[in-house]
């Protein structure tokens, strides 16, 4: 695992990540990027402690292979997507159309 102290890497090549961005409406989609912009400038540290972002671990799925743990956090106001950390990287998986979504409910 990467040292908390370094800024969070962010790894947007996920190809559903990149599909549920880029179909966000205007608003949502500058929005998120605002908060990837936010988390690139955090340390872990700062990333786990931010209470805007409320980065949790997602224990109603079970993760894939080789990856310990899912998590979100809020990328605008109304949505949450998901990620895992990989090092000192922050990689992306979806952006949730709602909240219950992000953690398997319907």
């Amino acid at each position: 695992m990467g040292n908390n102290k370094t800024l969070v890497s962010l790894d947007l090549n996920n190809p559903v990540f990149q599909e549920h961005l880029l179909s966000l409406q205007k608003t949502d989609r500058h929005a998120a990027l605002d908060t990837l912009k936010k988390v690139r400038q955090l340390t872990w540290d700062q990333l786990y402690r931010d209470s805007g972002l409320k980065w949790e671990k997602i224990v109603s799925i079970k993760p894939p292979t080789g990856i310990d743990a899912i998590y979100s956090l809020r990328i605008t106001q109304s949505r949450r997507c998901t990620a895992y950390r990989d090092g000192d990287h922050m990689r992306f998986l979806t952006i949730a159309p709602d909240h219950d979504s992000t953690y398997g409910r319907k």
